[in-house]
């Protein structure tokens, strides 16, 4: 193992000197190896115990961070101060204007302190070396608080390498003719509340993106990415108040409030906030749709990105609280420029 650790540090210092401006997420697809194997191996790193539940609910102490959520094509940062999480069966919440999470434990298998320079952060990732979720100092943060942190929660096994354990093979879409399609239509349009449209795909043995295609009429229509990027415009421009959603198997990350500086930089469309900037790679995006829910308060809107592989990217609502009908601020911003492809 600490060949394997001296190895894997070599190799990595080595293309460090080779590519100064890659980052390590992409260092490690080039490399052929995980992220949080290249984090391992970081000199200044430290291995956390496993017990990632009561790490989250002590992260308040911290004050003022950075937390980022991402995926292959998207990335989430929101500014704010964690307040204590909680946890059912796995399941946990953070809540609150600034930070605002939902946590999938089952995901979460390795955890490290990380020193970047004078940058330091909690670094998170799933079995297979995947990051789920990462929490930065700010300098409005306790450092005092962050170091007690880390001393109560390292790990005794340091100067190791994780042992990454792909994944399981992915689901794949049943053939349309083995869905109960008109069963499935019916459903989606007897949902009294969002959050149950997952149990109904559950259900039915329905992936998300091939309900966009299965949807009942009306109810999920394709739209292009230019055509995205003008609602979001628009969105800027008028003022609103919306809801991003950015997520991965072990954490979804929601930004609410007003998008305003909007930048395009290559491929990816950035809103470059004080307290929230999103990243969008558009070259990531195989397909958009403008998406209709019904509700006990009326119908929900929502435009969903996905990729080739049928992962959703991020999506999109208007500002709403349960008990509160969608404003229609939003519904007119979808209707005048969420265009169909």
């Amino acid at each position: 193992m600490e060949s394997n650790l001296i190895s894997l540090k070599a190799q990595y210092e080595s293309f460090k000197m080779k590519n100064p401006k890659v980052r390590i997420r992409d260092a490690a697809r080039q490399m052929g190896v995980s992220e949080a194997e290249l984090v391992a191996v970081g000199g200044r790193n430290t291995v956390l115990s496993p017990d990632f539940e009561n790490i989250l609910k002590e992260i308040r102490v911290l004050g003022h961070v950075i937390a980022l959520t991402r995926n292959d094509h998207a990335v989430h940062e929101r500014h704010g101060t964690y307040t204590k999480a909680t946890f059912k069966e796995k399941v946990g919440l953070v809540v609150n204007p600034d930070i605002d999470l939902r946590l999938f434990m089952n995901a979460w298998h390795y955890g490290f302190a990380v020193t970047e320079g004078d940058r330091r952060s909690l670094q998170f990732f799933n079995k297979d070396g995947e990051a789920v979720h990462k929490i930065y100092l700010t300098e409005q943060s306790n450092v005092e608080a962050y170091d007690a942190l880390v001393a109560k929660y390292k790990s005794a096994k340091q100067g190791v390498v994780p042992k990454i354990t792909p994944e399981s093979q992915e689901a794949e879409e049943k053939p349309d003719h083995e869905i109960e399609v008109s069963a499935f239509r019916q459903a989606w349009l007897d949902l009294k509340d969002t959050h149950h449209f997952f149990g109904m795909l559950k259900k039915f043995g329905v992936l998300r993106r091939q309900a966009m295609r299965l949807a009942p009429e009306g109810y999920a229509t394709q739209i292009s990415v230019a055509s995205l990027k003008r609602v979001l415009e628009a969105v800027s421009e008028r003022n609103l108040e919306i809801m991003v959603f950015i997520g991965n198997k072990g954490c979804i990350q929601i930004h609410t409030g007003k998008i305003k500086k909007l930048l395009q930089t290559g491929p990816w469309f950035n809103v470059l906030d004080p307290d929230f900037n999103m990243h969008l790679r558009e070259e990531g995006i195989e397909s958009v749709w403008l998406v209709k829910k019904p509700t006990e308060e009326g119908i929900v809107t929502s435009l969903e990105a996905f990729d080739k592989k049928g992962h959703l990217i991020v999506q999109f609502f208007g500002k709403r609280k349960p008990g509160i009908p969608e404003h229609e601020d939003w519904r007119q911003v979808v209707a005048d420029y969420a265009e169909g492809v």
